[in-house]
């Protein structure tokens, strides 16, 4: 009984983590490019915000500061892994094809959003969540084809 148990709220928990997930990769047609650009764009200003907020939050010392300043910590985080999850997932296995024109700038573009999150994640320097915005920027130009 206790099997039966732990397999049915596995299989709920699959179930439900599957609802969670941005693109499922079967070509349903229903997601936007547009709006993919526009959800990076959002969790690069909340990268900003939350690199912003860790900075004014490790001069205090109190413990709802502390408390705080991990919880920003986490989102900085989490709002970089949807953006490579979203040019890994979306992008680069599903949208940008080999037989573009402009395959190979896409590419590039693709590969710099990916590092500029990474560096998102490693620093709190204002200039690597500018850098993050215009690697987005420049990928939606590059995947859209224009100059």
């Amino acid at each position: 009984m206790k099997l039966i148990s732990v397999f049915i709220l596995s299989i709920f928990a699959l179930l439900g983590t599957s609802q969670l997930f941005g693109h499922c990769q079967v070509p349903c047609g229903i997601y936007t490019d547009q709006l993919r650009f526009e959800q990076m764009l959002e969790d690069q200003s909340t990268i900003e915000k939350a690199a912003k907020m860790i900075n004014e939050l490790s001069a205090k010392e109190d413990a709802l500061s502390h408390n705080q300043l991990s919880r920003w910590v986490a989102t900085k985080e989490a709002h970089a892994n949807a953006i490579q999850k979203t040019v890994t997932e979306y992008f680069l296995i599903q949208r940008i094809k080999s037989s573009a024109k402009n395959y190979e700038a896409q590419l590039i573009s693709a590969h710099s959003v990916l590092v500029a999150a990474m560096k998102c994640k490693q620093t709190l320097d204002p200039t690597s969540s500018k850098n993050l915005k215009d690697a987005i920027l420049q990928l939606h130009k590059d995947y859209e084809g224009k100059k």
